[in-house]
């Protein structure tokens, strides 16, 4: 990433364009470098817009889309490759941290079907920032994790220990599998791996 307070301030510049222009009822503090850290380690952040006031809500409607789609485009502005765009991170009124609890809390119910079933646990889909938090969540569960499923529809699956993972078929030419690491492996940051 370019020179932090540079970034910072084209993301201030994304955020005035919001509330001027687009009419966004919106308080935001952007904080960079040191001070952006997750407290929590999910992402590795470092510029974090905090966004509230009357229409924070509408950031967080459908699961918190617009807050997803704000991440998109200040990553796509800051140029950054995808496997970099936890380094920005938008929230609003704490929507985060009480979604990584939810995921705490269907990690833990995966790895009570799997442990009563034996058989494989499949998440709803999410995005990709959350299911490298529900990979992190299952990694000290003794249980295999794998990414499944093709682009805005991908999800994680748990498997029982020893299960044999089955190998997704490549969609258009395109080597794909799923993961079979916990969602860390080699060819993360080379731009081939997705979560």
């Amino acid at each position: 990433m370019q020179e932090l307070s540079r970034s910072a301030e084209q993301v201030a510049s994304l955020m005035r364009l919001l509330t001027t222009t687009g009419g966004f009822r919106l308080k935001f503090r952007i904080t960079a470098g040191a001070g952006a850290a997750d407290p929590d380690g999910f992402e590795r952040r470092d510029i974090y817009v905090e966004c509230k006031g009357p229409d924070a809500d509408l950031l967080l409607d459908r699961d918190g889309e617009l807050l997803r789609s704000l991440e998109h485009v200040a990553a796509k502005i800051l140029r950054l490759e995808p496997e970099e765009h936890d380094r920005v991170s938008f929230d609003a009124d704490g929507y985060k941290a009480e979604r990584a609890g939810a995921l705490r809390e269907m990690a833990d119910t995966g790895i009570d079907q799997v442990d009563e079933t034996g058989e494989p646990y499949k998440f709803a889909i999410m995005s990709s920032r959350e299911r490298r938090m529900l990979h992190m969540f299952l990694k000290d569960s003794g249980l295999q994790t794998a990414s499944s499923g093709e682009g805005a529809r991908r999800f994680v699956v748990l498997y029982p220990e020893g299960y044999r993972i089955p190998v997704e078929r490549p969609a258009f030419g395109r080597d794909r599998g799923p993961r079979r690491d916990g969602g860390r492996g080699s060819d993360r940051g080379s731009g081939r791996g997705r979560y």
